[in-house]
């Protein structure tokens, strides 16, 4: 039994080739403890992740939700009394005494998956609980977008990819990562539109509910919207984006993201992640030096960055030649659309067969193939 490597609050792992909990069944993680203390630590632990536990105080008979719950915390004061349950995975053996040299030992008797020891273990029992009640699965593909230069393109571009993103079926959320930008959810016209912006989550910090977050947003086209509203400045630090960008990934699905061209600790933060960023570059000699720096500074935070080239374009040049000079791949030739500039105009990709429509398809139905998506 060794240490689970990164989770140092955690005193290890037993693994054991058991059934999992029944599919279809409530996400209620099950208590098991007489340990008074113990118990309001659990529950309190329960209620920060958005969990309402079973509580015994002992082994449940037969049909009482010991196979079938999703995730069961064991008191340490209750181990002799659940030695001859079933062995399940999802069985946490939760004790208060760092020193106890037993515990071990009676985590082989009742097969428990991991040792935990409070309150070091707080966190990562928060995080196991709120999996159970949320669901874990795939995380959301999440698409950076960025321009070269100033008026590239970029906040159409992030606009056109979500708006076909939730058309073709996706849950999509488009997530405005500049507070001097003037607020994306002006280009989807939803700058009235209920709901909360960034500043409301400038105090979060560890794990936050997703289902909850995104129910607070604005919703418009299919999509939710996360953009900063047009009060006074409020700073939102790294830990707080971390957090809001981590629950709106977790749900699946496609996050796109519309990125300012510079690099401070909270951009650091979004670009952490992100799965792959697109550069728009117009293509012409001064747009492509300005690119050049921005994608030096981006590219040390993202593995994945693209090129999107927009025309018209210079003599000599064309979409190859410019990611070539750029020394990155090619997302392809972002088209102009007509009526964009016009007033009333409808948000960028809505128009389903237009052209960027079709581009924006393109890249999604490459992209979620090369991520291993539908």
């Amino acid at each position: 039994m060794n240490a689970a490597e990164g989770e140092p609050h955690v005193a290890g792992t037993v693994t054991y080739e058991s059934p999992s909990a029944a599919p279809g069944r409530p996400g209620r993680p099950m208590i098991v403890t007489e340990d008074a203390a113990l118990l309001d630590d659990l529950l309190r632990l329960c209620a920060a992740a958005g969990a309402k536990p079973e509580v015994h105080h002992g082994l449940p008979e037969r049909g009482g939700g010991w196979e079938s719950a999703p995730l069961v915390l064991v008191g340490d004061d209750a181990a002799c009394r659940v030695r001859g349950a079933t062995r399940r995975r999802g069985v946490v053996l939760v004790g208060q005494d760092q020193d106890d040299p037993d515990v071990w030992k009676r985590a082989v008797q009742i097969g428990a998956d991991h040792v935990l020891m409070l309150p070091d273990g707080e966190q990562w029992l928060v995080d196991r609980i709120a999996d159970v009640v949320e669901g874990v699965g795939r995380p959301a593909l999440t698409v950076g977008v960025i321009g070269g230069r100033g008026g590239a393109g970029a906040s159409t571009l992030a606009c056109a990819l979500a708006v076909t993103s939730a058309r073709e079926g996706l849950r999509t959320l488009l997530v405005d990562a500049d507070p001097l930008g003037g607020g994306i959810d002006v280009l989807l016209g939803a700058e009235t539109t209920e709901g909360l912006r960034w500043p409301a989550f400038a105090a979060s910090r560890g794990r936050l509910g997703s289902g909850a977050l995104e129910e607070s947003l604005p919703e418009l086209h299919s999509l939710r919207i996360l953009s900063w509203d047009r009060g006074d400045s409020v700073a939102v630090p790294p830990p707080a984006v971390r957090a809001v960008l981590a629950a709106v990934r977790r749900r699946g699905g496609t996050v796109v993201v519309d990125l300012p061209r510079r690099l401070d600790d909270e951009v650091a933060e979004v670009l952490t992640q992100l799965d792959l960023a697109v550069l728009v570059v117009p293509a012409e000699i001064r747009a492509i030096a300005a690119a050049g720096r921005v994608a030096a500074t981006v590219g040390m935070v993202v593995r994945d960055l693209r090129v999107a080239v927009r025309g018209p374009y210079a003599p000599g040049l064309d979409d190859r030649e410019v990611a070539r000079l750029l020394g990155l791949p090619l997302a392809g030739e972002v088209p102009a659309e007509p009526g964009l500039s016009r007033p009333n105009r409808k948000p960028p990709g809505s128009a389903a067969r237009g052209p960027l429509a079709r581009f924006c398809k393109g890249f999604w139905e490459r992209t979620l193939v090369e991520a291993g998506g539908a």
